[in-house]
């Protein structure tokens, strides 16, 4: 078997790289397994590739916060023979928030891979719990180390315990060692040595054995605690030893300064070996129970130490059966009692550490290797098992059930309330014109297709949100307080548009003849407005209105002269801007890119333009050619946007924008019937649940709202009007697609409904 490997690798100075290290070391041990064709993708955290002098088995380098890196290094494996890979997670050494960027890889890799979770968190943020979700997701399998681990990842982050595999954390395969060079050396001669290691940071709970030192020193005047390891990296650099110090400052306070000893340095482990089998008792004080591994501590159960610890999650599993001696969170008392106990009564003593060797006899990473082994030969099995039917472009099963409660919660007697602070409503910012035009668009789409009670009911909110915000001219306000003051005497173009979009699709889809007339009123009076436009995007809005008009309206001349000037408005600024390659309306991509497109095409599907047909499905192609680079749909970004022939800029993508595309493809494949179209739009509200470039979902699961952004290392996690908004009409769009698509399959789909 060829494995790939990720995760850091020594000689950079990390628990993980030398687990991973162990890992490599114990499956090479096998028969079946290639070591010639393994390798090593190895983590950096600084951009200086060459910061550590890697061994020949590293065949890639991982800048920790470089995105590109993660894409290639998936690539990389994917070229290459090996069998599966194994990924080695901790939050901290991956790059982007929380470690985000690891998802760029594994969406990305081709070959089947096990992940290994070094940390499973009982309180994950919200990033941190979804991340681990696309983890589950995407592996065969979830290996983890403990059995509390295993009830955390079932119940808070409603994985199936099916998918996960314990494995305890191997240790090495050494035995006692005879004549044992730290055990003569002047540290530990002639004194009883209680003993820690591992990185030192404030978390380890130090102070506490250092407290317990004068009564334990009381009645062994000859006990030395050593404790070895560096700082940890982090620590140092933002507080250099200060810990440290602080430590012996306490010490020589008690007056146990001459019974501590600091081992400043990274061992290998045959050496740790020697500390771990020379010492007393080995003590891990650590100062909370949110430790699902240590592997410190299986290394000194497996070396059958006399093991004294704090009760965190590791220690309560691993120590169980006599295997060692726990004491309560900072309690140095009880530490000392326990420890002159131990030091006093040989029986006890000698019992605790057989059981400790002889429970780790099973731990040792020879053994462990094979199971890993077992579990890698599965996964690449399952893989070529896997029954390959080629299901429907839009898999309406695989997608979230319509939940409106977040929509209800920005909704009041008014309209809909513009932005919100995580889930909540910010009612400080009022209302805009803009979201209840929207609204009322998702409103009617959902009536229209399943007659969904709450969008019935918002329907009226909205629309006298409308009506409310009309001048006695006919044109709109946009921005209203939360008091009902108006907050502007005009709005935008782009909100007049919006609104008329709106009022043309209630005149044509309305539920009933009272909407559609109420609605009819209201744009007959906007009518005087539509030849005063002068910006391109209130002119597409305003088409599409237009264009939804006339499909109840066929043979009104008026409207088919005002829908036919602002299109070839249009028309004249694409053929003005057109030039080589370029292939669009402006000189620059802004923001709701695909609305030009798509009001043409409405322009098109009401009139049988030719001249829009086809400037539509040029600037199409040109979207086309840079929104879809690694398979996924990467909108243009709002930082800076897309200068003519330039590049595009990728972030911050807004669920807008995401929007636009979707009704774009759909009416796309409405006019042409064509299926690529149909998988354009829906790999563009894929987007939406996680398929984009942080493969991190901006649908809420929880909320049933929708983030306000997808940002270069994270999403914003506000969930305000127009991104929830632009989510519900792109999945309402999506299913109106589904059921075309449903009608062209030669063989029938089994029905689902739509909504709880």
């Amino acid at each position: 078997m060829k494995i790939a490997y990720i995760s850091t690798y020594p000689p950079r100075e990390c628990g993980l790289a030398t687990f991973n290290q162990n890992l490599v070391n114990a499956l090479s041990l096998n028969p079946d397994y290639n070591p010639e064709s393994s390798f090593v993708v190895a983590l950096n955290e600084s951009d200086d590739v060459k910061e550590h002098n890697y061994p020949k088995e590293v065949k890639f380098v991982i800048r920790q916060q470089s995105q590109q890196d993660y894409i290639e290094a998936a690539d990389f494996i994917n070229n290459s023979d090996v069998d599966s890979c194994i990924i080695e997670h901790e939050f901290g050494i991956y790059g982007g928030n929380s470690g985000v960027f690891l998802l760029s890889l594994i969406n990305r890799l081709k070959k089947p891979f096990i992940t290994i979770l070094h940390t499973v968190l009982k309180e994950p943020s919200f990033m941190q719990q979804t991340i681990i979700k696309e983890i589950a997701i995407k592996s065969s399998k979830i290996v983890v180390m403990s059995k509390k681990a295993v009830m955390f990842l079932t119940s808070i982050y409603q994985i199936p315990k099916a998918s996960i595999k314990l494995i305890a954390h191997g240790v090495p395969d050494l035995e006692p060692i005879p004549n044992n060079e730290i055990a003569k050396s002047e540290l530990f001669k002639n004194r009883k040595v209680l003993f820690t290691f591992g990185l030192i940071s404030r978390n380890k709970g130090l102070e506490t054995v250092i407290k317990a030192l004068p009564a334990i020193v009381a009645e062994n005047p000859d006990v030395l605690y050593v404790i070895l390891g560096n700082t940890h990296p982090g620590v140092v650099k933002h507080n250099g030893e200060e810990y440290r110090d602080s430590l012996k400052a306490l010490a020589k306070d008690l007056g146990v300064e001459n019974n501590i000893a600091f081992v400043n340095k990274f061992v290998s482990e045959e050496e740790l070996h020697q500390y771990l089998t020379a010492c007393t008792v080995y003590i891990t004080p650590y100062l909370n129970e949110a430790q699902i591994t240590s592997g410190t501590l299986s290394y000194a159960v497996g070396a059958g130490a006399a093991v004294v610890s704090t009760p965190y999650w590791h220690a309560q599993e691993l120590l169980a059966d006599n295997r060692g001696k726990l004491f309560d969170f900072k309690n140095d008392s009880q530490l000392a009692g326990i420890v002159n106990e131990l030091l006093s009564d040989k029986v006890k003593y000698q019992k605790l550490r057989q059981n400790a060797y002889e429970y780790g006899l099973n731990l040792r990473w020879p053994a462990i290797g094979t199971v890993y082994l077992n579990v890698l030969n599965e996964a690449i099995t399952a893989g070529k098992k896997a029954e390959r039917v080629t299901p429907p472009i839009i898999d309406v099963e695989a997608m979230p059930v319509l939940n409106l409660n977040h929509i209800s919660l920005l909704t009041d007697d008014t309209g809909i309330i513009q932005h919100a602070r995580f889930g909540i409503p910010n009612l400080k910012e009022g209302y805009c014109i803009d979201d209840n035009a929207r609204a009322l668009i998702m409103a009617l789409m959902a009536t229209e297709q399943g007659e969904n009670p709450k969008a019935l009911k918002f329907m009226p909110v909205y629309l006298s949100f409308i009506q409310y915000m009309q001048t006695e001219n006919g044109n709109f306000r946009n921005f209203l307080s939360f008091n009902r003051n108006y907050l502007d005497e005009v709005g935008s173009e782009d909100s007049f548009g919006r609104t008329i979009w709106s009022l043309g699709y209630l005149i044509s889809s309305g539920p009933n003849n009272s909407y559609r007339e109420f609605g009819r009123e209201l744009f007959s009076h906007s009518i005087p407005h539509f030849s005063a436009l002068k910006y391109i995007r209130g002119k597409a809005n305003t088409i599409i209105g237009l264009a939804h008009y006339l499909c109840a309206h066929p043979g009104d001349e008026q409207i088919i002269k005002e829908i036919n000037n602002l299109a070839g408005s249009l028309i004249d600024s694409y053929k003005g801007n057109k030039d080589g390659d370029w292939h669009w309306f402006e000189d620059i991509l802004t923001y709701d890119n695909a609305i030009l497109p798509l009001a043409l095409l409405h322009h098109y599907e009401v009139t049988g333009n030719a001249t829009s047909y086809k400037i539509a499905m040029e600037s199409i192609a040109f979207l086309n050619s840079f929104s879809f680079e690694n398979g996924y749909l990467n909108p243009v970004g709002n930082a800076g946007w897309m200068k003519k022939h330039g590049k595009n800029p990728i972030y911050d993508q807004q669920a807008l924008e995401t929007m636009a595309m979707v009704l774009l493809y759909a009416k796309a494949f409405e006019v042409t019937k064509d299926d690529q179209y149909l998988n354009l739009m829906h790999i563009s509200y894929q987007w939406f649940l996680g398929k984009n470039s942080l493969h991190i979902p901006l649908y809420d699961f929880e909320t049933h709202g929708c983030a306000d952004g997808l940002q270069f290392n994270s999403v914003n996690r506000n969930q305000g009007a127009e991104s929830t908004l632009a989510y519900f009409i792109s999945h309402l769009a999506i299913l109106k697609a589904a059921e075309a698509e449903y009608e062209t399959l030669s063989s029938p789909l089994v029905e689902v409904d739509k909504y709880n």
